[in-house]
């Protein structure tokens, strides 16, 4: 299996670095091809931006999924755009590497998902969700928090984590056809011991080799749907709210209660 792993922290010997390179010297041994994306390593720009066509269809005025449908029909995207395209293009399971900051993803993060999900070969029209272009494949999330894992469950103080991440879950990944695994959450990670963020680690080799039997997050079905996306009738309930607490997650990894000297963020 092709599997790119999108990793977006700025400290290489963070936690969420841990995570990565545990992650890939499991997918390697087990004879999965890997290919990463550091991209704070790589200085990925983050800013949409009109120099990110070459050959614009409007010169005039950016309307940016237009202007990225033209580049790609054209093979006029900025080089960087390109290159992660293809890598995307080429992957069967995506991975995001990343810290929980302000319950979002990391700028940096959000500007690969803005600058390197293209309106065409990703989604448009009615292509979103089952009939997205990148459908039949698979992605996760690795995410390092700071929170206790009781904090982002349900009835917890903030709601649930895949609640508070549906934006990236169904919004983003689910919207352009990935089906989407519960993704993996390293608690409370600052304020563990080593022994704790070593059993997390441990935690995440299982995961990784248990993919084939996670049951991917619930997402709508355009056939449940008229042209106009009004439900149609008699169609059962709609499938669009990821699961409140991801059964099959890792919601019972130690998250750990003693405060050691913290590690990278």
């Amino acid at each position: 299996m092709n599997v790119l792993l999108v990793h977006a922290h700025p400290e290489p010997h963070s936690f969420c670095a841990a995570m990565r390179d545990r992650a890939i010297a499991t997918l390697e041994g087990a004879g999965h091809v890997v290919t990463v994306s550091d991209l704070y390593a790589m200085r990925f720009d983050p800013v949409a931006k009109a120099e990110d066509f070459h050959d614009r269809c409007d010169p005039g005025h950016l309307v940016y999924a237009l202007e990225q449908r033209h580049a790609f029909e054209t093979g006029t995207l900025a080089p960087d755009i390109a290159a992660e395209v293809e890598k995307l293009m080429a992957a069967e399971l995506l991975l995001l590497s990343f810290p929980l900051w302000w319950f979002s993803v990391p700028a940096i993060l959000k500007g690969w998902i803005d600058r390197v999900l293209l309106s065409g070969p990703f989604y448009g029209g009615r292509r979103f969700y089952d009939r997205g272009g990148l459908a039949g494949r698979r992605a996760l999330c690795l995410i390092a928090a700071g929170s206790r894992a009781h904090m982002l469950a349900e009835g917890g103080i903030h709601g649930p984590l895949e609640g508070m991440l549906k934006h990236l879950l169904q919004g983003t990944l689910g919207y352009v056809g990935y089906a989407v695994l519960p993704p993996f959450v390293a608690w409370h990670v600052p304020y563990v011991d080593e022994a704790t963020r070593g059993a997390m680690l441990d935690a995440l080799d299982r995961y990784l080799q248990a993919l084939d039997r996670l049951e991917p997050l619930p997402m709508p079905s355009l056939d449940r749907f008229d042209r106009e996306m009004r439900p149609l009738p008699n169609a059962d309930a709609i499938a669009g709210e990821p699961r409140a607490a991801a059964r099959s997650s890792n919601r019972g990894l130690p998250a750990g209660g003693t405060r050691a000297k913290p590690s990278a963020r």
